[in-house]
């Protein structure tokens, strides 16, 4: 069945003649994470300097363009490799995402926004709206994002007799507000319906609340709410059709990319704790031998649910989540697997954040150790929405199905 739906789903976008992609664009994908790596290296030594409430990381996002990784999450055809989208690569995407978060956390949210945006382009929007912004992101270096959060004064989206729509109402959480230039707004239609929006935010006026970001963590992602009052968008601003940003199974399984990002921050902290225990001459310690042995033991556990959650969404579909219009009958178990993934990092965050405090103890918590920021960055990411609806979807998946354990999550 699987082979079946394969054959008769791939598709392949064309680009105009007129579009010329750079040489550095062709898909070296080692050369890119080597690239990321060094981008990482240099966030870290930076992250002191930007880890204030309305900071924003300008030089690192300056470095990831240079470096093409912008272009990254963009089809072959488009001038990437398929970061996000080419379901075979997905296991060097989820790579690529812990580096940057091993670098900075803040900074890998603000990156893997943009993945996430230019996936959903890529998904769900026309040829002619996957070109234009992949040219976005492509040749101009527009950061993407996803703003979906919002309060009681959500965004509405209001048709015009013109044929034009009109926002009012206001996001939160807007993560790179000043700075990233194509978020996806999303908001209500008059008929209740859910509709993703994307707002030239250089092109239109909207209304900042810098105060309303006091965060004790992830201070240089500049989550801003943000007003879209007044804002006038053209029907091509609108990508897909209503609802479609909650589709599944792209929804939930989009959580093995900011799982990634997280699971670097913990690499982060274990790296860290354990240069801590070596300046210190703490290694022969055995209460401190075994705390470092159980946070190698969940990053190893980490690093193998990210190649489980790879091989899963490349066994799946030759594009990430599937194709919009063919149903797919392992669209559920794919969903229960991500979820169990976003789950089992998060505790093993959790664990390596518990075993690195007591392991450094008060000395190391305090500022200017990277330790400190780290684990604040950490813990403020690690609350994504929906926890717990996220473990009962797994319980419910596998308590309808009737295969052994052992047999659960196979592909057939």
């Amino acid at each position: 069945m699987k082979k079946d739906y394969i054959k008769e789903s791939v598709i392949s976008i064309q680009l105009p003649q007129n579009v010329v992609i750079p040489k550095w664009h062709d898909s070296n994908i080692t050369l890119d994470l080597k690239r990321a790596t060094e981008i990482a290296d240099y966030s870290a030594k930076n992250a002191s300097v930007i880890d204030y409430n309305g900071a924003f990381p300008k030089q690192e996002f300056e470095l990831i363009a240079k470096a093409g990784l912008l272009a990254a999450p963009l089809a072959k055809e488009l001038g990437g490799w398929g970061a996000g989208i080419d379901a075979n690569v997905t296991y060097e995407l989820l790579i690529l995402l812990k580096q940057i978060g091993h670098g900075n956390l803040a900074i890998g949210r603000i990156y893997e926004g943009h993945i996430n945006a230019l996936q959903l382009i890529q998904t769900f929007g026309t040829g002619e709206q996957i070109t234009r912004y992949a040219c976005d992101a492509r040749e101009h270096h527009k950061i993407f994002g996803v703003w979906n959060a919002e309060a009681s004064d959500g965004v509405k989206v209001i048709p015009c007799e013109n044929g034009r729509y009109r926002l009012e109402g206001s996001k939160t959480f807007c993560t790179g507000a000043g700075y990233v230039e194509r978020p996806f707004v999303n908001g209500v239609l008059p008929d209740g319906g859910w509709q993703i929006c994307i707002v030239p935010m250089d092109e239109v006026t909207t209304v900042s609340d810098p105060a309303w970001w006091q965060p004790s963590g992830m201070r240089a992602t500049a989550s801003y709410k943000v007003d879209f009052s007044g804002v006038e968008l053209a029907q091509s601003a609108l990508i897909g059709q209503p609802g479609d940003y909650y589709r599944q199974p792209w929804l939930s399984v989009g959580v093995i990319r900011f799982a990634a990002v997280q699971l670097g921050g913990a690499e982060a902290l274990f790296n860290l704790t354990r240069q801590y225990l070596q300046d210190l001459q703490y290694t022969n310690d055995p209460y401190q031998k075994e705390r470092l042995g159980r946070m190698a033991i969940a990053i190893e556990s980490g690093n193998l649910w990210l190649r489980g959650a790879a091989d899963k969404v490349a066994a799946y579909a030759p594009i990430f989540g599937g194709y919009p219009t063919v149903p797919h009958p392992q669209a559920d178990q794919l969903v229960a697997y991500a979820n169990m993934v976003r789950t089992a990092i998060e505790q093993i965050c959790i664990d390596v954040m518990q075993l690195c405090e007591r392991s450094v103890g008060t000395r190391g918590l305090m500022p200017p150790n990277p330790i400190e920021r780290i684990i604040r960055d950490l813990t403020l990411y690690l609350r994504q929405p929906a926890f717990d609806a996220s473990l009962a979807n797994v319980g419910q998946y596998v308590l309808g199905e009737s295969n052994p354990v052992d047999l659960l999550w196979n592909d057939e």
